[in-house]
């Protein structure tokens, strides 16, 4: 058998290679110490190896000796493929183990090195390798004789840093980012662990108002400027953003079109809507296409940074106006509320909305229906809606008309109540004596409430027998609760005739049926027309004394006795029960002395007197004649009578 120095030296004859010497302490102790010596010597020496002396041995001992130059051969071809461990070179190595104090890596050529644990501990203290994770660490020194081993992970992170950093400037790639804290001028960022800094200005696309809101976020920037010698690194966010922008806004514009669907973040929420991102381009979502619901407000549907799909409603390019939809991708419910909902129908709702006019109930999601004012209850004196119903109510209302068409229901309130009027004739009868509230004045008469839901009409001609009433606020106050007679019943056409003055005895009956022709009663004179002379027989009883019968001295001046105010005795020559009227005269008929003081003149009061289109219509108010011409003959006929 060989000797160790003799399998050496024939194996590798000639000066050892560099790989060979650069092999650790943990190496040369598994070659064996005599591989060391043999190799020192021979580079020592420098002189050619002597051949090995001829020995004779068994066959045994030859295999043996064959085997082993084998796998020295095969050792040195591996230290040749090995690459030498240089100071200031930066390896890939693996973590072997963890320990409180120390992170062990395999640098390789079965060497080991020994890190300390706050090279890889986080701000919290925490080690952020395991075993098996792949990491980048510096060799500072590298001893050889002693194969021991100085390295740095952070130096070797901060140089990868600087090389991404300089990579990220000549190719111009983006780089990611944390934003530190806000510095003067603009904000500080960590870039793999190299200070940066970020300009205002370059912070986003827009002026920020609070450049504080960066913070603590993770950005995605370009850099601009680069001085590595300096430590020096500007970055902007806002090249980055625009980059980003662009390359979306052409995606978009690629497939922007009115039908189109697309994807995108809520940008901000408004009163009337909300703006949508959808990639260098914003949409506005209008509130009444957010749902087929009522919304009151956006955020009851979406919120800011939520990722919607909606359709493109309409697109103007001139204007990059784009109008999108939300609901538009849901079922339309007014498709089949023509099936669901007929008239007649009993339905259950929520009141959503109380107007002026009425109340709007939602029947079914994205259904509304309107109930009216009007539709509300029986009675007329409902001043609000809201005095009836109120938001959020549960109520039962009957569906009076369905108009897909239009998108609109009408609803009724009081179709689910009973109708008073149905059942009046069966309570109340012409000629009853009913008690009610005065709801409302008119012009031409009050309305009077007498029960829930049934009003009933007081005409001015029925306010009372002897005034001549102009507006019935002269003779009824709006709240007084006052008698009345029911005149006429009309449940059909829901129409109720009442008389206040009927609770009285009626004077112009009275006075016909105690009063003949011929009879001289006194009077006053209250108004003087051209064709004669009204007289107030009694409080609402007027009676006419025509021209022609006020005496034969009576010439185109009038009487000196006739005079507005002046009372006189006058003879009944005419009563006609049946049209109120009541003809007088002053023919042959003895009066007081007449005054000293000389009379009002008749034409004076002629002139004072109502216009002949009043005086005309007088005598049938008050009962005389409605003839003057004709008038003439008759009150003579009656007065030779």
């Amino acid at each position: 058998m060989f000797s160790e120095g003799q399998r050496v030296s024939s194996e590798a004859p000639g000066t050892v290679p560099e790989t060979q010497r650069a092999m650790t302490t943990h190496d040369s102790a598994s070659a064996g110490p005599s591989v060391s010596a043999g190799l020192i010597a021979s580079g020592d020496t420098g002189e050619p190896p002597k051949p090995p002396p001829v020995i004779e041995a068994s066959e045994s001992a030859v295999g043996s000796s064959v085997s082993e130059a084998a796998e020295i051969r095969n050792l040195f071809e591996s230290m040749d493929r090995l690459s030498p461990i240089a100071a200031g070179e930066v390896v890939s190595c693996t973590v072997l183990k963890v320990t409180d104090t120390e992170v062990i890596v395999d640098i390789g050529l079965k060497s080991e090195a020994a890190l300390p644990r706050r090279e890889f501990s986080s701000g919290d203290g925490t080690v952020n390798v395991k075993s098996g994770d792949r990491v980048d660490i510096l060799i500072e020194s590298y001893d050889e004789e002693e194969g021991t081993v100085t390295a740095s992970y952070q130096r070797a992170a901060r140089i990868r840093a600087w090389e991404e950093i300089e990579r990220a400037f000549n190719d111009q790639t983006n780089i990611s980012g944390r934003v530190l804290a806000r510095t003067k001028g603009g904000l500080e960022v960590d870039v793999s662990g190299i200070r940066a800094f970020l300009p205002a200005s370059q912070a986003d696309m827009r002026p920020l108002r609070n450049v504080d809101s960066l913070v603590g976020e993770e950005i995605t920037c370009k850099v601009a400027k680069l001085d590595r010698k300096r430590s020096n690194v500007v970055v902007s966010r806002k090249a980055a953003m625009e980059e980003e922008f662009h390359r979306r806004r052409s995606q978009l514009l690629d497939q922007l079109s009115e039908g189109a669907i697309l994807v995108g973040r809520v940008k901000n929420l408004v009163d009337y809507g909300a703006f949508i991102d959808l990639g260098g381009m914003d949409g506005l979502l209008h509130i009444t296409d957010l749902s087929w619901a009522r919304v009151s407000h956006p955020s009851e549907v979406v919120q800011v940074g939520q990722e919607v799909r909606v359709k493109v409603l309409k697109y103007v390019p001139e204007k990059e106006r784009v109008s999108l939809g939300l609901k538009q991708l849901m079922p339309d419910p007014w498709e089949q509320v023509a099936s669901d909902y007929n008239p007649g129908d009993r339905v259950f709702g929520h009141v959503v909305s109380i107007t002026d006019y009425g109340a709007f109930v939602e029947v079914s999601p994205g259904i509304e229906g309107l109930v009216h004012i009007s539709e509300m209850t029986w009675s007329k004196r409902l001043k609000h809606p809201s005095k009836i119903v109120n938001v959020g109510d549960r109520v039962e209302v009957a569906v009076l008309e369905v108009n897909p068409a239009q998108r609109r229901v009408s609803l009724s309130l009081r179709q689910t109540l009973p109708d008073p009027w149905t059942t009046l004739s069966e309570r109340l009868s012409v000629g009853a004596v009913v008690e009610g509230r005065v709801r409302n004045l008119t012009d031409f008469g009050a309305f009077v409430e007498i029960e829930e839901g049934v009003d009933g009409l007081i005409h001015l001609s029925d306010l009372s027998w002897t005034k001549k009433v102009k507006h019935p606020s002269e003779v009824l106050k709006k709240g007084e609760r006052v008698e009345a007679v029911i005149l006429g019943l009309d449940p059909e056409h829901r129409r109720l005739s009442l008389g206040l003055k009927q609770l009285q005895p009626d004077v112009w009956e009275t006075f016909f049926e105690k009063t003949r022709v011929g009879d001289t009663l006194r009077g006053r004179v209250v108004r003087v027309a051209p064709f004669g002379a009204f007289v107030e027989l009694e409080e609402g009883i007027e009676g006419l004394c025509h021209v022609s019968e006020m005496g034969g001295d009576h010439g185109a001046a009038g009487p000196r006795l006739v005079d507005v105010g002046r009372e006189l005795r006058f003879r009944v020559i005419r009563l006609i029960p049946g049209e109120k009227r009541i003809g007088l005269s002053l023919n042959n008929v003895e009066q007081d002395a007449v005054p000293e003081e000389p009379a009002q003149d008749i034409t004076e009061n002629i002139a004072e007197s109502p216009p002949k289109a009043e005086a005309a219509a007088a005598p049938s108010t008050a009962g005389g004649a409605s003839e003057p011409a004709s008038s003439v003959q008759a009150a003579k006929s009656g007065s030779n009578a």
